[in-house]
């Protein structure tokens, strides 16, 4: 099989953070050499038209070298890539080059996330001092004239703390302040998928009755963020309306396309990106087994997730993991992911 486009990231240096709502789970940082990015992605090359490098998928940014590694990144690509809308805010505070180098490079808009107010946000992100250089973060970015973008996951136990977020937010005068240089402040709130380090969080997951507390302000943001008109859009269904649904649906589902996206850990394992790299999703080693070898097991859906998915009904996945009673609220493809990953797991 030929494939249209791969794009390769790497965990070369992981993340100086500890998110409890990552998705994509919490490991070991790892160290990387520049040469090993070579012969990985070189690999790739004869099997695809087109192939798109990055050198991370937690913390951008994140090791000193960081200038080096995206003139690497894209030079290893047989096309020009762009610095996504997210940044190194633990970077931001530290090296004084790093948003001159991010203005340089023409970014616009940069992504920030914030839970609560200090202790909670500290909390979630686990790293004491992290409310504080996110708002250093916010003056450094527009200072320098770009936008800041502002995420916030709410479940249970934070939700009471928007209002926070909503006084901040006006406190700062964000809006007026971004449109001042031509640039347009946003914000988005959700509760996110739940995998990785946020389905240890599925017991406090937002319910529809928690929505009206959300401030009006906030809502709006949101609304226009991701194209709706209703909150429940954003938010999705309860898990009982799912689970109703699903429990009939006797349908299989392939995860191969034509453009994959593959995760390489420090270890040199490799996942498609579909939810958090984990074992049930695991395509092989690239030093081990090779390039190739990889490539078929994600054809052939090798992997235990892949080959369940494509093998056994959905209802019977939903029926063994899923909470017919449940009123948490879920995506469709969220909820589905949710259940395949326990249902590999056990």
């Amino acid at each position: 099989m030929k494939f249209k486009e791969i794009t390769v990231c790497l965990d070369m240096y992981g993340c100086p953070n500890r998110c409890k709502h990552c998705w994509l789970g919490i490991t070991p940082n790892g160290n990387m050499e520049v040469s090993e990015i070579r012969s990985a992605v070189n690999g790739f090359k004869s099997f695809a038209e087109h192939v798109q490098v990055y050198d991370w998928y937690r913390e951008p940014d994140y090791r000193d070298n960081y200038k080096e590694l995206y003139r690497l990144c894209n030079q290893l690509s047989s096309r020009p890539i762009q610095h996504f809308e997210l940044v190194s805010f633990w970077r931001l505070v530290r090296d004084t080059e790093y948003v001159k180098w991010l203005s340089s490079i023409a970014l616009k808009s940069a992504q920030l996330t914030i839970f609560g107010c200090e202790e909670t946000t500290d909390f979630y992100i686990g790293r004491k001092g992290a409310y504080k250089e996110i708002l250093e973060a916010i003056e450094i970015l527009i200072n320098h004239k770009i936008s800041p973008r502002i995420q916030t996951f709410i479940n249970k136990n934070n939700i009471d703390e928007l209002e926070h977020i909503e006084r901040l937010i006006e406190f700062l005068d964000l809006e007026n302040r971004c449109m001042d240089f031509g640039g347009h402040f946003s914000f988005f709130l959700h509760q996110g998928s739940c995998d990785g380090e946020n389905e240890k969080l599925y017991d406090i997951r937002v319910t529809s009755d928690d929505l009206p507390r959300i401030p009006a302000l906030l809502k709006s943001y949101t609304l226009k963020h991701f194209g709706k008109n209703n909150i429940m859009d954003v938010f999705g269904r309860t898990e009982q309306s799912l689970y109703e649904e699903l429990s009939t649906d006797h349908s299989t589902s392939t995860y191969v396309n034509v453009s994959p996206v593959f995760y390489i850990d420090k270890d040199f394992n490799v996942y498609p990106n579909i939810t958090a790299p984990s074992l049930p999703w695991c395509l092989g080693n690239l030093k081990k087994d090779g390039v190739g070898t990889v490539l078929d097991n994600y054809i052939e859906s090798n992997s235990l997730a892949q080959r369940t998915r494509l093998t056994v009904p959905l209802c019977d996945i939903v029926k063994s993991k899923g909470d017919k009673t449940s009123k948490r609220l879920f995506t469709k493809d969220d909820y589905i992911t949710f259940v395949l990953n326990k249902y590999c797991r056990y």
